[in-house]
């Protein structure tokens, strides 16, 4: 079965976007600093390129979780292969995530970050399927909402493909 992939949304509209959310942020927290909390594999991108965009000092940390295993719905139980290299007890941080569907992940995340004591602790997403939704989380920046749809591209793959695309976009199978 071949795949195509369809944009969905633009490298200018992604890029515009992604200002748009750093202003919010460098506003939000004039005058004190942030912690980003990168969610790897697919957050790297938009981190990257939302950290240059925030112009109140900014530290970057890195996380990998799962809530899969070998399955294809989340289980809800976290587990982290990756912490954090530093604290955040006092710090205000911003998980960044590339993509929000069921909500049971980060929803196990956020209690396990908010007990380590950060001074505040806010949610970024590249994108948002609130029709997905299983778990109530709280978003507090969100680029796109976006349907029910298979998307890849900006950090986002497809058997590990397709996350360098400049764009969004959706993959379309072909018999």
């Amino acid at each position: 079965m071949a795949e195509r992939v369809e944009v969905l949304l633009t490298e200018g509209d992604v890029d515009t976007r992604i200002a748009e959310i750093g202003a919010d942020i460098s506003k939000d927290y004039e005058g004190q600093s942030v912690t980003l909390v990168c969610i790897l594999k697919g957050a790297t991108f938009f981190a990257c390129e939302l950290a240059k965009r925030i112009t109140v000092p900014v530290e970057m940390e890195f996380m990998r979780c799962s809530s899969y295993g070998n399955k294809t719905e989340s289980s809800g139980d976290v587990k982290i292969t990756q912490d954090l290299d530093s604290p955040i007890r006092g710090k205000n941080v911003i998980v960044v995530e590339d993509i929000i569907d069921s909500g049971r992940t980060l929803s196990s995340l956020f209690k396990v970050l908010n007990s380590r004591g950060p001074a505040s602790l806010k949610l970024c997403s590249l994108l948002d399927k609130p029709d997905r939704r299983v778990t109530e989380v709280k978003v507090d920046y969100t680029g796109f909402e976006i349907p029910d749809v298979f998307v890849v591209g900006y950090g986002l793959d497809y058997a590990q493909k397709y996350r360098n695309l400049p764009y969004i976009g959706v993959v379309k199978f072909d018999d």
